[in-house]
């Protein structure tokens, strides 16, 4: 079978909402904390190594003070310019980091409903976590650059090069065709399925392992042989699974 997805995809990503709802996070800033109408969350664009350090870039409110904090109570922070751009350094952690990101403007705080995740010290891939939305990486990823799922949907995700017209995604029969935004990233639902499952992106092939078991309400982190599956918590105690395959991009 063969659809193309091109119009009808806001529609599909919207019959989804049940299971995965909250919205991005320049929307979700509008109105979260006490900030009320007019403090957004941060939103982080980069990770990149300085040293025995890390730097994390963005853009937040202009000249407002960006914090990350992890679960174990360490905090990192650093004041956007005029024009909102940040950097927050922060010393290259010896295992997984999930960190939350936030801006304070004066006693307000926005706080973003996405997680940064830096595997293995930063050895392993670098992305945003996105609740009901499809993981961003910020490494140098594959075309396909993650699945989540929260156990009724599953959400492939990727990049290809700006400018590429379509990307074809086979999956238990079944081929659909995204076209990729100005950037080139991609995102489409694929049907439930438990798993292993092989997934096809534009002629190269992947084997989703499945979606995660763990029975923690911590973060839990697998390295499988093809790459890595995270199981997390969003906002409101949302449990989501997330694999993240192996690869450098094309």
């Amino acid at each position: 079978m063969k659809r193309a997805i091109l119009s009808t995809v806001a529609a599909v990503l919207a019959a989804g909402a049940t299971a995965c709802s909250p919205p991005p996070p320049e929307q979700a800033g509008e109105r979260t904390g006490s900030a009320g109408d007019w403090a957004r969350p941060p939103v982080v664009e980069s990770v990149e190594r300085s040293g025995s350090a890390l730097v994390v870039s963005g853009v937040a409110e202009p000249e407002a003070r960006v914090v990350l904090r992890s679960d174990e109570g360490a905090a990192f922070a650093a004041t956007a310019d005029s024009l909102g751009r940040f950097e927050v350094g922060l010393p290259t952690p010896r295992e997984h980091l999930l960190l939350r990101p936030e801006t304070q403007v004066g006693q307000d705080a926005a706080p973003s409903p996405d997680r940064l995740l830096i595997l293995a010290g930063g050895q392993g891939p670098i992305v945003v976590l996105r609740p009901g939305g499809p993981t961003r990486r910020l490494d140098a990823a594959p075309v396909l650059g993650a699945i989540d799922s929260d156990g009724r949907m599953r959400l492939a995700s990727g990049r290809v090069a700006p400018g590429t017209a379509l990307v074809e995604v086979e999956s238990r029969g079944e081929t659909v065709q995204v076209t990729p935004d100005p950037q080139g990233r991609w995102s489409v639902m694929l049907a439930p399925h438990e798993g292993p499952d092989q997934i096809r992106v534009t002629g190269r092939d992947f084997v989703w392992p499945g979606q995660s078991a763990a029975p923690s309400r911590a973060l839990a982190v697998e390295r499988l042989e093809a790459g890595w599956r995270i199981l997390w918590t969003g906002p409101g105690d949302a449990r989501q699974s997330t694999w993240l395959p192996d690869g450098r991009a094309a």
